[in-house]
């Protein structure tokens, strides 16, 4: 059945474009910088001003741009499609013919979100990686500590960063799996998704709501430049991974609970 699935996830139109749109991020980014003298002094995304001297940075970049509502977009519809798509069809009863369970078939769905968002920030990182090298040419990096890495464990720290971003988004897969065992209309449950990941992230600019920070499941997204140091501040990818993984087993087993009482009649 997973592999079922993901043959189903990746002949789809739809999933390549939301591919392409990714890719273009770092293009559009690249292209910006390549016809312009560079941004102005403390203007723009960081590191932005770092890509025309190398460009490994378009990668990084690229995530940075991308992780606030690009990347939540992309989860947001495959995560609310996951269920909700199968009942508006009419195909999710005959899912559940297969010699396989609720809970069974709920895993199916959770993996074939994860390697969704594996898929998404590693076509993102590979679109900034091509761009920069095309654009701009590939130097050793130079960290926020000031070191500097060889061309090998420079692509090793992107590929560092983008596992970072990828472990980001899963928290926000389990909410989507569960806001679509409670719909039969994708379409709201992808647009509920979305706002919820925009309304997390608001929540956690405001000062007057610190005591709600810590418990955000957006609260360590942008906590990967961590990881751009010698050596390497593992405290974020940890607490990060912590976060990410309580709201999977709550929302896993909120999903569980809706979807094994839940009559499936389409």
């Amino acid at each position: 059945m997973l592999a079922s699935e993901l043959h189903l996830l990746f002949r789809r139109r739809r999933t390549w474009a939301l591919f392409a749109a990714l890719a273009a991020v770092p293009v559009l980014i690249g292209l910006a910088v390549r016809v312009s003298a560079g941004p102005p002094r403390g203007r723009g995304p960081a590191f932005l001003d770092q890509v025309a001297g190398n460009g490994l940075f378009l990668a990084v970049v690229g995530l940075l741009v991308s992780v606030p509502l690009f990347l939540p977009l992309t989860v947001a519809v495959v995560a609310g499609d996951s269920i909700a798509g199968e009942a508006s069809q009419g195909t999710l009863r005959y899912l559940l013919t297969a010699p396989v369970s609720r809970a069974g078939l709920l895993l199916v769905k959770y993996a074939v979100i994860v390697v969704f968002c594996a898929a998404a920030v590693l076509v993102l990182a590979g679109a900034g990686v091509l761009v920069g090298l095309v654009l701009f040419g590939v130097q050793p990096a130079v960290l926020l500590s000031g070191d500097t890495l060889g061309l090998g464990a420079s692509y090793a720290r992107i590929a560092l960063i983008a596992a970072y971003v990828a472990v980001s988004l899963l928290g926000l897969g389990a909410i989507g799996l569960f806001l679509s065992t409670l719909s039969d209309v994708p379409v709201g449950v992808m647009a509920a998704i979305a706002v919820l990941a925009v309304a997390a992230q608001i929540a956690g600019s405001l000062p007057q709501l610190d005591w709600l920070h810590p418990w955000l499941f957006t609260e360590h997204w942008t906590g990967f430049v961590d990881l751009l140091r010698q050596p390497v501040l593992w405290d974020s990818f940890v607490d990060n991974s912590v976060l990410q993984a309580g709201y999977v087993l709550v929302f896993g087993a909120l999903a569980y609970g809706r979807f094994a009482t839940k009559d499936v009649l389409s």
